[in-house]
């Protein structure tokens, strides 16, 4: 609802004021939760932990919206999780719970109404259940087999009404306890890029360089006897930046860079004369197909900097690694 009267100095002040009251409020109810994390908490890990269904996060209201993000937190640290609307559940989601599944049930008050009226039901499927709760003598307190304590003190609404602090108390403790579960699975990075193949980090720990070089008639290999004139022409048939130079038996006794060329033909006119073995760069930094292509994009960024890097198996070149791809699969 929108108000006619203007926005004051003193209203500024006052903005400020309240802000700074709110985070207050809200910090310090996180902290006195350090307080109370007990043998209940790590009841809590341990039943998650041995779990042979599914996590299932459930909450009405403010807490629902606390559960929906826990729930993504669960999933995307090695805990399958989903999130259950109750007023949904009465009506049929019950159906999505099994006995081997847990239920992590988050209420301030332990007694919302659609929440209450599932947990017979729950109780019967045979799902164990966590409670997080602000009241541990509540309705939903009493059905839980682990209880845990996220009471505050009071709202930071200035009217002590609006869920503020008790669904920020809620939502770190839910942090917390899908972190220790994830520590105590020894969740690793390469676990979570797994699980997230379409961001950054995802590609960065999962992308090898077999999956971003250039193969076939993009890369561009010469005979070491070769002429640079031919080397040239490999290059630019392949569209790359260099040329892998090999011996009799294929394998890489150099590179030779587009710049190699420019330099050589700037040095003397007639350069496109040369044999290939004259102008190339001997020994030039390589990668296995294996290798993270994180790995590769540290090594090219140097020193010495390059912008491409043989791929060899068995000291034959079978691709070419290019920065511009890496850039391109964003990688850097």
């Amino acid at each position: 609802m929108a108000s006619s009267r203007s926005f004051t100095e003193e209203d500024r002040a006052k903005a400020l004021e309240r802000a700074r009251q709110t985070l207050r409020s809200e910090a310090e109810g996180i902290l006195k939760l350090i307080d109370r994390l007990g043998d209940s908490f790590a009841e809590a890990v341990e039943t998650i932990l041995r779990c042979r269904g599914r996590l299932v996060v459930t909450g009405m209201g403010k807490s629902g919206a606390i559960g929906k993000k826990l729930a993504g937190t669960f999933s995307s640290t090695g805990t399958p999780s989903l999130f259950l609307h109750p007023a949904e559940g009465v009506h049929g989601d019950l159906g999505m719970v099994t006995g081997e599944d847990v239920v992590l049930a988050i209420s301030n008050s332990g007694e919302s109404e659609e929440l209450v009226k599932i947990l017979p039901a729950i109780a019967r499927i045979g799902a164990k259940l966590i409670a997080m709760v602000g009241r541990t003598q509540s309705t939903l307190a009493r059905y839980a087999e682990v209880v845990l304590d996220v009471s505050v003190d009071s709202e930071a609404c200035p009217l002590d009404l609006a869920p503020t602090t008790s669904t920020t108390a809620a939502l770190a403790l839910g942090d917390a306890l899908a972190l220790a579960v994830m520590e105590a699975r020894r969740f690793t990075k390469d676990d979570y890029a797994l699980l997230h193949p379409g961001g950054a980090l995802g590609r960065r720990l999962i992308l090898r360089v077999q999956d971003v070089m250039r193969t076939g008639d993009a890369v561009a290999i010469v005979p070491r006897d070769a002429l640079l004139r031919d080397a040239m022409f490999a290059i630019t048939r392949a569209g790359a930046g260099a040329a892998c130079i090999v011996d009799e038996e294929g394998k890489l006794v150099g590179i030779i860079t587009d710049g190699d060329i420019r330099r050589a033909l700037l040095a003397d006119e007639h350069a496109l004369q040369k044999r290939a073995w004259e102008v190339m760069t001997p020994n030039p930094h390589t990668i296995t197909p294996d290798r993270l292509a994180t790995e590769g994009l540290r090594e090219m960024q140097g020193p010495p900097k390059i912008g491409e890097m043989p791929v060899l198996v068995d000291g034959k070149p079978v691709g070419m690694l290019m920065l511009k791809d890496l850039v391109e699969a964003g990688i850097v």
